[in-house]
Formats: C-alpha cells, structure tokens, sequence
C-alpha cells in the first residue's frame, strides 16, 4: 500500500479543491454498523421486529403508520451518542483545517464528522442529531427523542417529533443536495471514500465530478475509475488510509 499511499499523497499536495464522499464504511471503525453487509443492521436479527422489513422499519410510511414500532426501533438501533469519530473523521478535520478540504458529503446520519471538527458539511441523508416538530417545527436536540419517556414523543403543540433523517419515500434535503452537487462540481479532487455506490440518488452525485484527480478508499473494489495515471483506488481500511498521511 506504501506506493498508493505515496500516490494519494501527491494527489493531496498539488489540489486546491477537495471534496470527500463518503458513505457507512467511514463510520464502521468507530463502531456504527452499516446496512448491508453480512453484520449490518439489516442482517441483525431483533425478536422485538420480527416480520418486518428493515426498509418498513425506517420508512415514512411505518412513522406516519405505526409510530411506536417506529420510534422503539429508532432507540434501539440509530442512537450513535456514545461514538466517537475515528483516524477517517480526525484526517479529513485537519485537511479542511489546512485549507485543502473544501466540504464533506455524506450519506451518514450519525453526525461524526461535525463532531471530529469538520465545519463544511453536506449531510445528505440527514442526522440524528436533529429533531423537529412534524406539526409547528419546533427544533429539538438529539437527546429529546432518545431520553422521551413516551413511546412516541410529542411536542408542546400536541405534534409528533421526529428525527431531520431522510427515511425511505422521502426525498433528499434540496439545499444540501444542491450544495453537495456544486462542491463536487468544482473539486480538482474528489475522494470517494466507504461506500458501495449503490445507494441512489446519493451515489449519482459523484458523476458531476469534472476534476483531475478521482480517488477511492474502499475495502471492496468498486469498478468505478477513469484513467490509470489520474485515478486510484485503494482497498484498505480509510481510517488507516487517511490516518497515515502527512496532513
């Protein structure tokens, strides 16, 4: 990995405008399971949901339909309080810090980045660390819905709270979708980073990407590359990737 490293290294020395995209294989160092693979939340078997589809269970339609079954599997399973960021989130700071990195997009909701200091953040899917008032949109913190002793919390104007997470048969959050699109547009260097690409529209974003340098930090091969010389693709851990640079 010594000579990709190198590579990555110089990618990262001579760009001027860097933009990460990233998915759930970011936050799988610290702990947060992703989705989809053979240990991920929809291969977890629950008694408690037995008969339901993970995609229901996180679904408008279970929210608006069957809130408490909604909002028990929301505590179970998304509550991301206690994690720490990890060498990924901390390396992509400090670039940002340094004045290369000009936004991270990501598909999590778990809001690590802002917490390892990122400041430009497209969270396109969403956090967790947000709440509103479906009825008057009345803003609550991360706590509210985790600490509520009713099954499902409701806010002082008798409206239910939910969490700002992109659920399925939702759309996209418009403004930082247009924003993510507009970074990406303009970076020399794009660096996809712990996603499959697979989940649309998000991953279609990456195809704006004009720039000279494309680069992939991934554990699995993804098949997505344009030339050899410009192009690099890694397939290591990305907290050991990016923790390893001079940054």
């Amino acid at each position: 990995m010594e000579n990709a490293l190198e590579k990555l290294q110089r990618f990262i020395d001579e760009s001027e405008y860097i933009v990460f995209f990233g998915g759930a294989g970011v936050s799988t160092e610290s702990g947060v399971p992703d989705f989809r693979s053979k240990d991920g939340l929809y291969n977890q078997h629950d008694v408690r949901f037995e008969g339901y589809s993970p995609e229901y269970l996180l679904s408008h339609s279970c929210l608006v339909n069957e809130p408490k079954v909604f909002f028990e599997f929301y505590r179970q399973k998304m509550d991301a309080r206690a994690v720490k960021p990890n060498a990924a989130h901390y390396a992509l700071a400090r670039l940002e810090a340094a004045g290369k990195l000009k936004a991270v997009v990501t598909q999590n909701i778990d809001g690590l980045h802002a917490r390892a200091g990122s400041k430009t953040v497209y969270e396109i899917h969403g956090s967790t660390e947000r709440n509103y008032c479906m009825r008057c949109h009345r803003k609550y913190p991360a706590d509210h819905i985790f600490n509520s002793e009713e099954a499902v919390p409701h806010c002082k104007c008798g409206g239910v709270i939910r969490c700002d997470v992109t659920l399925y048969e939702e759309a996209l959050p418009e403004e930082a979708v247009s924003k993510a699109v507009k970074a990406i547009s303009k970076a020399d260097l794009l660096i996809i980073g712990g996603t499959s690409l697979t989940v649309y529209p998000a991953a279609s974003y990456v195809r704006y990407f004009r720039g000279k340098h494309l680069v992939i930090i991934n554990k699995q091969h993804l098949h997505y590359s344009r030339d050899a010389e410009n192009d690099l693709e890694i397939n290591e851990p990305i907290g050991q990737v990016l923790g390893a640079l001079n940054i």
